[in-house]
């Protein structure tokens, strides 16, 4: 029997409200025929090694995946970690979706001249990937009957859950991915077998990857080929060694954990608006689509900083230049003996910037 494997990305905090709406969506899908379910922690937090890349990268075939994150920003957050395939289209919509258009537009708000895509130079795999945003509703049935209508219009042959596994795992990765040592917020590893399963069909199943393995938060770029022009403006403006190319010279994120918490600059200085930081409180960094179509828009204003009245070219110096002095101040501080005040939570480096300079004021 055809199947399809479905995703669910926990949020990274254990609110109810969302704990609920995953268990909801969770509950809802086990016992349909040809669905596999996968619950791994935050899809952007998930590390190199960790047991929930591991799995997600062992799905071959079509799969749907459910996250606290804008569409654009789950595509290519997977697409980082070298889960590609062609973008599955999905009825489910926030509002302000329903109204854009495709129209491609430039600076001044004209239609913009047709320009290479890194897309369009790479080979994906013959498979569709659907990214669906657990923000746009808060009923758990809207996303069900969406997944139960994808996998009835576009599911694929997939085999059980022991079989995902490629490439060569590590033994002890082997062995978490099979047996979870330990529960998450959701609860512990799940597996149903339906009351009067047909012929042809697999046992009904769910691999819960535990949260404590993959928690930490993470703050990297990730590149949206399909609007990249490898025109190296990111590698050029980037000081803090983020950005790489491959063996074919293509930009892409090579090391991801230099870049500073908080900080989006590249995102401001890209043409083509093609970085994208997932967890940035302004949509349009966060990988909101850009409004095109008819409307006149100043690119340059709309990744701006508003409340500076800053261009995107102003906010990306500053901001840049502000992580500059805030590492040498970090390194400083470290010499001298000065207390580290940071919280793994802020995303704003204005503060911990403000932060040091009075403990070195006051020093």
């Amino acid at each position: 029997m055809k199947r399809i494997a479905v995703v669910i990305s926990q949020g990274q905090s254990a609110n109810p409200a969302k704990r609920q709406l995953e268990e909801d969506i969770i509950g809802g899908l086990l016992m349909e025929p040809g669905i596999d379910v996968v619950v791994i922690p935050h899809l952007y937090d998930l590390k190199p090694d960790g047991t929930g890349l591991l799995a997600l990268q062992g799905i071959k075939g079509n799969m749907i995946v459910l996250s606290w994150l804008y569409e654009r920003g789950a595509r290519w957050t997977l697409d980082r970690f070298g889960i590609c395939g062609h973008e599955g289209l999905t009825t489910i919509k926030a509002a302000d979706d329903d109204e854009e258009e495709n129209e491609e537009v430039s600076v001044d708000g004209e239609p913009a001249e047709a320009k290479q895509r890194v897309i369009e130079s790479r080979e994906l795999p013959n498979r569709k990937i659907y990214c669906i945003d657990l923000r746009v509703h808060a009923a758990a049935q809207l996303y069900i009957d969406e997944v139960k209508r994808i996998a009835r219009e576009n599911s694929m042959q997939l085999v059980g859950l022991d079989d995902w596994i490629g490439g060569t795992p590590k033994p002890e990765q082997l062995a978490r991915f099979r047996a979870p040592t330990n529960d998450t917020a959701l609860g512990p590893p799940v597996e149903i077998k339906s009351t009067s399963p047909e012929p042809d069909s697999a046992p009904h199943s769910a691999l819960r990857i535990p949260q404590s393995d993959e928690s930490a938060r993470r703050w990297y770029p990730v590149i949206d080929y399909s609007r990249c022009t490898n025109c190296m403006e990111c590698i050029d403006f980037c000081l803090f060694g983020v950005y790489g190319v491959d063996k074919v010279e293509t930009i892409l994120v090579e090391q991801p954990d230099n870049c500073r918490k908080g900080c989006p600059a590249c995102s401001r200085v890209c043409p083509e608006n093609a970085i994208i930081f997932p967890q940035h409180k302004t949509p349009t960094i966060a990988g909101a689509p850009v409004v095109a179509g008819s409307l006149k828009i100043d690119l340059s204003k709309l990744f701006g900083a508003p409340e500076t009245g800053e261009t995107a070219e102003q906010a990306a110096i500053r901001e840049r230049d502000e992580q500059l002095l805030l590492a040498g101040r970090q390194a400083v501080g470290a010499s001298v003996g000065l207390p580290k005040r940071h919280s793994a939570d802020t995303d704003e480096p204005k503060d911990e910037l403000d932060s040091l300079i009075d403990a070195l004021d006051n020093f």
